[in-house]
């Protein structure tokens, strides 16, 4: 229902006889092509449509491509949730902030098995970008079902953790009917790199930044590498602040539920970090994706009170861009270089490692579970297509892989997979307080705005004379200064004449005057401006 085809918005649903499951239920960023929108959800009409078969939401982990639909689907739903605390505890902050309660959440540990319905759902631990993160083993009436969710083979996590790769390999030697793997870096060879390697780096750079203030933008969910910036700073005589509200909140949380460890002391509020020796401080920031308001942002723009970069500020960009933020992201760092900061980021050290697997742990996975299919997710159809070859190279026999699109649908036996009908599926639109209100006439009118600009014509009149008033004209995003007031009075007076040819009676029919108006404004633009805005009649009567 989600998650293929695309990097984001991950969902996948198991249904057999009266019972479904669901993994995952994640958002996406939108891009240019939703001007205004917030986040992009799965379609879950088809949940909707089989309420009463739902047996639960099983998620592998906090991250919001998989967590940031919960909140505008479970108010459908009176089922469990399972998932681990940490990844629980995020879901909460975001439950109160959308005024949800009541909820059925119930908190999973490594080697956790559930039963719902015809389904016995296992927890597996794999290490990932964030703690709490799981394989999901599920066994069903015609095999054993394996999604390897969000992955990688890290033999020195920071949480001394190791993904259970002898649990994998027992399941796989079970016999294994279907495994879906995540595929984000089927094109990186060999093997991503340990966590703990950036902590190595970043105590590097302190050892060469000394009597400098540091400040570091991370994702607020990597608690891993915040857990290392915070031993690595302690190790230097550095207290530390948290700036972002993302960041603050999820560091209490973390550090509330064992995730996170620090002495309150090593803490520092970021309202006091101006009056300190910029030798001994480290902030710990959101921004890394260069999100307009997130803190870094503001800092680099001039806008955050608190903190303000200057020359003997080095900052690190301990994150690698997610597609899209691009862009967003040098904008941000080219306003720190030219505040004077020093700027350390993925180009330039080894501050960030990935938390998915590479091709060659791919291949470890694929050969410990050697399924009898093959489904491809969490990427692009590029990504989907070669992570199939890879498996075809492991082994995989042909016509035993399929590459999925959002909304199909295929059926499993013992021996067999085919595709059948699909399911409603698709992209539900979040807009400020509204979910799913938005089509795609309002996004058609927002790009019309953004490319070709509005023009607004106001007409007040009489309806007991049939009297006009001289018109207001409005334009926005067309011209200004000397051009602005030309387009004003030709406008007004282009609409003036084109009334006059109208018979005004007391019963005159709004809409043929606004046709009338709109028409002959649209010939104007074309004809003096080579310009097609948004245009806008409106008729006061009084």
């Amino acid at each position: 229902m989600g998650g293929v085809g695309e990097i984001g918005k991950n969902m996948a649903v198991l249904s057999c006889d009266d019972d479904i499951i669901v993994i995952d239920a994640g958002s996406a960023f939108p891009n240019d092509e939703f001007p205004g929108v917030d986040l992009l959800i799965p379609d879950f009409s088809y949940l909707v449509n089989n309420a009463d078969k739902v047996r639960g939401f099983f998620i592998t982990h906090g991250h919001e491509d998989h967590i940031g639909a919960l909140p505008f689907i479970l108010g459908a739903f009176n089922v469990p949730v399972y998932a681990s605390e940490l990844t629980l505890a995020i879901l909460e902050n975001k439950f109160r902030e959308y005024n949800l309660q009541n909820l059925n959440l119930n908190p999973i540990d490594k080697g956790s098995v559930i039963e719902a319905g015809c389904f016995s759902v296992e927890f597996v631990k794999v290490s990932h970008s964030i703690a709490g993160s799981f394989a999901l083993s599920v066994t069903t009436p015609v095999g054993i079902v394996f999604n390897t969710g969000d992955f990688k083979v890290d033999f020195s996590p920071i949480d001394n953790e190791i993904i259970d790769l002898r649990r994998i390999a027992e399941i796989g030697a079970k016999g294994v009917l279907l495994l879906m793997a995540e595929s984000t870096n089927i094109e990186r060879e060999g093997y991503a790199m340990s966590e703990s390697t950036v902590g190595e780096s970043l105590n590097n750079i302190f050892n060469e930044n000394r009597g400098r203030r540091i400040i570091i933008a991370t994702f607020a969910s990597n608690i891993h590498r915040i857990q290392q910036i915070i031993d690595v700073s302690r190790k230097h005589g550095r207290r530390v602040a948290f700036s972002g509200r993302s960041m603050i909140n999820l560091a209490e949380i973390a550090k509330r539920i064992g995730e996170l460890y620090y002495d309150e002391d090593v803490v520092i509020d970021v309202e006091k970090v101006a009056k300190c020796d910029p030798a001994k401080i480290t902030v710990i920031t959101t921004g890394s994706q260069g999100e307009p308001m997130s803190a870094l942002t503001r800092m680099a723009s001039g806008d955050f009170n608190k903190v303000t970069i200057g020359e003997g500020d080095t900052v690190i960009i301990s994150a690698s861009p997610i597609p899209g933020n691009e862009r967003m992201i040098y904008n941000v760092i080219n306003n720190l270089y030219r505040k004077g900061a020093k700027v350390i980021y993925e180009a330039l050290a080894d501050v960030h490692v990935s938390g998915h697997a590479c091709r060659e742990e791919l291949k470890l996975i694929h050969s410990l579970i050697m399924p009898k299919f093959f489904i491809p997710v969490h990427g692009e159809y590029r990504h989907l297509s070669q992570h199939a070859e890879l498996a075809e190279e492991m082994g995989q026999m042909p016509g035993t892989t399929y590459i999925p699109d959002i909304g199909h649908q295929l059926i499993f036996t013992k021996n067999s997979m085919k595709r059948c009908d699909n399911i409603p599926a698709g992209v539900i639109l979040v807009d400020g307080a509204g979910t799913g209100d938005i089509g795609s006439g309002v996004l058609q009118d927002r790009k019309k705005l953004a490319e070709d600009g509005l023009l607004i014509a106001v007409i007040s009149l009489n309806v007991i004379t049939g009297e006009i008033a001289p018109p207001d004209i409005i334009s926005r995003g067309l011209v200004y200064n000397k051009e602005y007031d030309e387009l004003v009075e030709e406008a007004r007076a282009l609409v003036l004449q084109n009334l006059q040819n109208i018979d005004i009676k007391v019963d005159t029919d709004k809409g043929g005057i606004k046709d009338a108006v709109k028409k002959a404004l649209k010939s104007y633009m074309s004809k003096k401006y080579k310009r097609s805005p948004l245009i806008l009649v409106i008729v006061n009567e009084y």
